[in-house]
């Protein structure tokens, strides 16, 4: 494995590389980075070049005028430029929870960048039947966050999306890598509570700009998320586009959660045969 760091508009981008073949771009949710990959990153680097990141204001990750409201189409440019530096060729891609979001957005502005892509629970509550009550939801969780503290406000989150993401593990004991993306997740937190959460969760994907490449996108949420909040962006937007949605392993971190079964599905989604 080998890491770089890319220059883009405002930031500058820390990012990963492992394998070989195919670029496979791993966008990772919330607060999340480069690092969150490790479960299956090793695994997909049989089969691919992986490339993992940290978003611009996160981890190793810097913003050029400090902490500031995240957007979603900045972060998808940025990922357009990742790709664009690495490789002439379309890039398979893969997004969890707000990365999906990035992913979407990425397959609607800049299709040419990819190739096949899978978007796994996106958290765009503003695409639900239920959308007013969802944004009350997620004020309640900010208000929260300002008023008693991250720890208050992410036990909330957990309760409202159904216990679906297992908490992080304590680092005390873990390996060293492990236990210093710990350190850089919960230092993220409380950034990705008050610049992110609300504008990634009112995000709504441009259905029309999607619908000519559908065929490149696999909506996805996991097995152990069922019906809950995580997995109904995904079945909404599926239904719209006229896909399916394909059952991963686990929950919303299904990669962490069930990691080689995790990633067997997901080179499955990603090297299936695009529909006629």
């Amino acid at each position: 494995m080998r890491h770089d760091y890319l220059r883009v508009p405002g930031a500058t981008l820390f990012y990963e590389v492992r394998g070989g073949g195919p670029l496979l771009l791993l966008l990772p949710g919330g607060g999340g980075d480069a690092a969150v990959f490790d479960p299956i990153a090793d695994a997909l680097a049989a089969r691919f070049t992986v490339v993992s990141l940290d978003p611009r204001g996160y981890s190793r990750s810097t913003l050029d005028d400090g902490p500031q409201d995240q957007r979603v189409d900045v972060q998808s440019d940025d990922a357009y430029q990742l790709i664009a530096t690495l490789t002439d060729e379309p890039a398979y891609v893969f997004g969890g929870s707000s990365g999906a979001i990035v992913a979407l957005d990425l397959l609607a502005r800049h299709p040419e960048s990819v190739r096949r892509m899978v978007a796994h629970e996106p958290p765009c509550f503003a695409v639900l039947p239920d959308a007013e009550a969802q944004s009350a939801f997620v004020e309640e969780v900010y208000t929260l966050f300002r008023t008693a503290g991250p720890g208050a406000a992410g036990a909330r989150f957990l309760e409202g999306i159904g216990g679906t993401m297992k908490p992080m593990p304590d680092p005390a004991g873990l390996p060293s890598r492990a236990a210093a993306m710990i350190g850089r997740l919960m230092a993220n937190g409380p950034l990705m509570m008050e610049h992110e959460l609300r504008q990634f969760t009112s995000y709504v994907p441009d259905i029309e700009a999607l619908r000519p490449v559908a065929d490149r996108l696999v909506p996805a949420s996991g097995r152990e998320t069922g019906t809950q909040l995580p997995a109904r962006p995904a079945a909404v937007l599926a239904a719209e586009l006229g896909l399916e949605v394909t059952e991963f392993p686990g929950g919303h971190s299904g990669f962490t959660d069930e990691p080689a079964a995790f990633t067997r599905r997901l080179v499955t989604s990603l090297l299936a045969p695009v529909p006629s």
